[in-house]
This record gives C-alpha cells, sequence and structure tokens, in this order.
C-alpha cells in the first residue's frame, strides 16, 4: 500500500527533478544578484536595513552584500556560506567564488537535461578542477627570496585587489598603506595589531599611517596631556561610588548627618580602592567602565592619566600592543600584568582630539587613519582596505603568485579543454562544461566595464594558444593586454580558493534530489 504522506501537516518536501530545480535556481539567482559587483568596473548595491533607523551601505563587496540579505532558498545559502568563508580566510575573490560556484551549477542543468547523472558531472567536475589547478601551480611565481620583487608584487597584488573598490582612485597611496602595515607584522597574520580609525573629513588622499596605537578618546580636564615612560593598567571595573547593591533596599535616617556619614562611607571605599590602583605603580589607568568625578579627581591628584569608557575592542587592542593584560581586581599587584610605551600623548586629526600612544611594546603595532566625506565612503573604505590587508598577510605566507585581468581562469580554460578531449564517455561533458564555466569570469569582468566581451574572450583564446602567453583583459584601455607588463597580479591562494570552495560548493548542490522542510517543534502545554 503507498505512503501518501509521512510527514505532518506542517512539513513539506519536494522530490528528484523538483528539488534539484528549486537548488540549482536558488544558486544562480544569488549568483546573479552579485555578478555586476565583479571586476575593476563593477557597480555598487545599496543596501537598506528595514529595522529602526533604517540603515545604508554602499558597498560592492560580495560577501557583505550576501551577509546582509534574508534567504529563504537552502542553496542559496551554501553560496552565501562560501562566500563568508572566502572572506574570512583570505579576503578576496568573495564575489568571483559565487560567480564561478551559479556558473557551475547554470552548465550542470543543461548536462542533467541531457539525461547525464549528477554523480557523472561531480566526477567531471573533480577532474576537471584538480586539473585546473595543476595548471594554475605550474604558472606559479615565487618571488620571496628576492625582498625587493616581493614588495613590488605585494605592491600589485595589493592595487589589483583594490582596484574594483571605492579606493581605486588612490589605489597607489593605499596599496602603500597596506603593504608598509603588513610588513610591519613581519610574517605574522595577525591584523589585530593593524587599528583602522575612520574620522570623516577630508578626502580619502588624506589617509595616514602611524607608527603606534591611537585611542580614540579625550583626556579629560586637569589630566596629564603628556606622559613619557607609561605604565598602564587596563581594566575593565566599575569606578562609580559603590552603591548599596540589594535590590530594593531603603535606608532610613533622622538627619542629614546620618546622610553625610553614609556618603562619607561610599567616597571611602572608592577612596581605598583608588589607593589600590595607584599602589600599582602606574602613570595611566584605562577603564573600559566610566570613571565618575570622584575617583576621577583623585587620579588627577595622584598625577596619573585616567582615561574612561574606551569601547572594548579598544581596551583589547590596547593591552595586546602594550603587553598588558585587562584586569578588574587590584588585590594583588603581583597577579596584574602592566602595559607599557614610551609616550602617551593627546593630537589632532581633523576636528577631534585623540590619545596617541608610541613607542609600543608590540613593535609591529600601527593605525590606518582614514579620512573620507561621509560616514559611508569611511564604511566602504575600511572594508576594502580589510580586504587588501588580509590578501597581503596570506601572501606574505604563501608568496606564490600569478597575473590577474582573467589570465588564470584562461590558463585553466584552455588546460581543462584539453582534458576534456583525453577522456571517454560522459564525463568529457561535465569537464568541457567546467572549461564554459570558468571562461564567464573574464566574460562577466568585460560585460561590466561595457565592453564587447564575445569579441574579446575570443581574441584571448586565439592569444593563449601561444606559449608563454601573458594576455589578459585591461578593462581600462578595453583591449587585451599583456597583464606582466601592466603590473596586474593576483595571489595564488586566493585563486586556488576560489576554484576548489566553487567546485565543492557545486558538488554538494548537485547531490541533492530532496529538500524536506520541517516545521519548527511546537513547544508542550505543561499548564
Amino acid at each position: 500500500m503507498p505512503v501518501d504522506n509521512i510527514f505532518k501537516d506542517d512539513a513539506s518536501e519536494e522530490k528528484g527533478e523538483r528539488a534539484r530545480l528549486a537548488s540549482f535556481v536558488g544558486a544562480m539567482a544569488i549568483a546573479d544578484l552579485v555578478k555586476t559587483t565583479l571586476g575593476p568596473k563593477g557597480m555598487d548595491k545599496i543596501l537598506q536595513s528595514t529595522g529602526r533607523g533604517h540603515e545604508v551601505t554602499v558597498t560592492n563587496d560580495g560577501a557583505t552584500i550576501l551577509k546582509s540579505l534574508h534567504i529563504d532558498n537552502a542553496a542559496a545559502k551554501v553560496l552565501v556560506d562560501i562566500s563568508k568563508v572566502q572572506d574570512d580566510e583570505v579576503g578576496d575573490g568573495t564575489t568571483s567564488v559565487v560567480v564561478l560556484a551559479g556558473e557551475l551549477l547554470r552548465e550542470a542543468e543543461k548536462l542533467v537535461a541531457a539525461k547525464i547523472h549528477p554523480m557523472t558531472i561531480i566526477s567531471g567536475y573533480r577532474m576537471a578542477a584538480e586539473c585546473a589547478r595543476d595548471a594554475l601551480l605550474r604558472k606559479v611565481v615565487d618571488n620571496k627570496a628576492d625582498s625587493e620583487r616581493f614588495k613590488s608584487d605585494l605592491m600589485k597584488i595589493a592595487k589589483t585587489t583594490l582596484s574594483s573598490k571605492i579606493l581605486s582612485q588612490d589605489k597607489e597611496h593605499f596599496a602603500q598603506l597596506a603593504v608598509d602595515a603588513v610588513m610591519r607584522l613581519q610574517g605574522s597574520t595577525n591584523l589585530e595589531s593593524i587599528q583602522i580609525i575612520k574620522k570623516p573629513g577630508g578626502s580619502l588622499k588624506d589617509s595616514f599611517l602611524d607608527e603606534g596605537f591611537i585611542l580614540d578618546k579625550k583626556i579629560g580636564l586637569g589630566q596629564p596631556k603628556r606622559i613619557e615612560n607609561a605604565k598602564i593598567l587596563v581594566a575593565n571595573t566599575a569606578m562609580d561610588t559603590d552603591k548599596v547593591k540589594i535590590y530594593g533596599a531603603r535606608v532610613r535616617v533622622d538627619s542629614m548627618s546620618k546622610v553625610a556619614e553614609i556618603e562619607g562611607a561610599e567616597k571611602g571605599k572608592m577612596r581605598e580602592k583608588v589607593q589600590k590602583i595607584i599602589g600599582h605603580g602606574i602613570n595611566c589607568f584605562v577603564n573600559r567602565q566610566l570613571i565618575y568625578n570622584f575617583p576621577e579627581e583623585l587620579f588627577a591628584d595622584a598625577g596619573i592619566l585616567a582615561i574612561e569608557h574606551a569601547d572594548f575592542d579598544g581596551i583589547e587592542r590596547l593591552a595586546l600592543v602594550t603587553g598588558g593584560e585587562i584586569a578588574s581586581t587590584f588585590d594583588n599587584p603581583e597577579s596584574v600584568k602592566l602595559g607599557h610605551c614610551d609616550l602617551i600623548e593627546e593630537i589632532m586629526i581633523g576636528e577631534d582630539k585623540l590619545i596617541h600612544f608610541s613607542g609600543v611594546e608590540l613593535g609591529q603595532a600601527c593605525t590606518i587613519v582614514l579620512r573620507g566625506a561621509s560616514h559611508h565612503v569611511l564604511d566602504e573604505a575600511e572594508r576594502s582596505l580589510h580586504d587588501a590587508l588580509c590578501v597581503l598577510s596570506q601572501t606574505v605566507n604563501d608568496s606564490r603568485v600569478l597575473l590577474g585581468g582573467g589570465w588564470p581562469e584562461m590558463i585553466m580554460a584552455k588546460e581543462v579543454d584539453e582534458l576534456a578531449k583525453k577522456t571517454p564517455g560522459k564525463k568529457s561533458h561535465a569537464i568541457e562544461a567546467f572549461s564554459r564555466a570558468l571562461l564567464t569570469i573574464p566574460t562577466i569582468i568585460a560585460d561590466n566595464a561595457g565592453l564587447d566581451s564575445a569579441e574579446l574572450v575570443a581574441q584571448l583564446r586565439a592569444e593563449h594558444h601561444k606559449e608563454g602567453c601573458t594576455a589578459g583583459i585591461d578593462v581600462i584601455s578595453g583591449t587585451v593586454g599583456d597583464m606582466a607588463e601592466r603590473g596586474i597580479s593576483e595571489a595564488f591562494k586566493v585563486k586556488q580558493a576560489v576554484l576548489l570552495s566553487a567546485t565543492e560548493a557545486a558538488e554538494m548542490i548537485l547531490r541533492v534530489d530532496e529538500i524536506i522542510t520541517c516545521a519548527p517543534r511546537q513547544r508542550e502545554n505543561r499548564m
């Protein structure tokens, strides 16, 4: 006897062809959504939240766009996830990975319609991905041994990464900032010691790199404005007068003198706490929470600079770069690790006063100060610079470099085509499809620049049949150009991550033959 439905009323399922089609359509829709942002001439998107305040974000960063979407399609969520992982892992290629996965599924849809089994397609895609990766490995250049050429490679990679961003007009300036900041890390991939501060005003070109740490706070009245050989205690503790903490407690007094006594007792407790802090032999106290007037006066009398209400990221980073630890109790001075720096002083950036820590213990620490016309411009500039910093820090570790401008995709497509000709059976169709999907990246880059993509990709294909070809799409001149001459380079790690992540995501979605939508579990009514 056939079972019509084994699920409860609120659950549903889609099987076979319907499930596969729903997955393909969702993934391709996500790829089409970010496709127009790809390349140096890609367009931006305005993201407007429907919540309170209707915040607006202007960006062309694939991961930022996809993170902001509320998606209902399961396959589309897989692509959003690979974009996020790409952003966390290497910083760039977030749009490319989604577009390539979408194109692989578009090709797979045609193959499934031609009665080729999904497992055959997956097997072909795996062979093609391996072949494409090997093709890239044969073409990589590694200049790590030659420091001058390696620094030049880093500059080229930074400029290529920034070309598609809001910073493209001043990419030379920002590429230099990013390279200088990353070279200070001395091979570490920990970007925590590079701080980015955004200050509206001026133009993007006014942005600069400062060797030291800048805290976005003012020095209070009556406090020392300059401290040399600073011993810094970084804390997260309440510095208001210790109120009676019992909920709903009331105190009855029969005279004003008793009120003064209670107030005096509270002040005495606070004075004791301040004395314990001063007893650590410090000359600068930075607190996560507010410091009220009375303890602030006590610190000022002792000649100690007290900085209040530093944001949590700020004090964590300050503790890291000065070599201290965040304290919350002060009974045992020997268990508290103090931070140190050569000089603390107040500086002006635009109209704002900030506190500058120079000569910090963590020598590689630095601050990039971004200037710009508005908060929207600064937010997008920060995202762009963060991408460049991520790519550069990864390249310092894995120094293999490729040319850009669609050159890697043409190299991979050519090798994959050769493999398809040698492979017998239906797998060859899947391998050919993989090659066509790779060619869509240079096609989209050309389309987004308003160029004739069919003509340019045909020219590129002809060029790549010559030995040692370095041709790619030059969107500035609108022609096929020599990428080595124009200094357009990309990190091998980014390209490899795009290729493998997109293939794995396409494979995962191809395996789907049923989508089961479960209803949320109902809470039992125990009344």
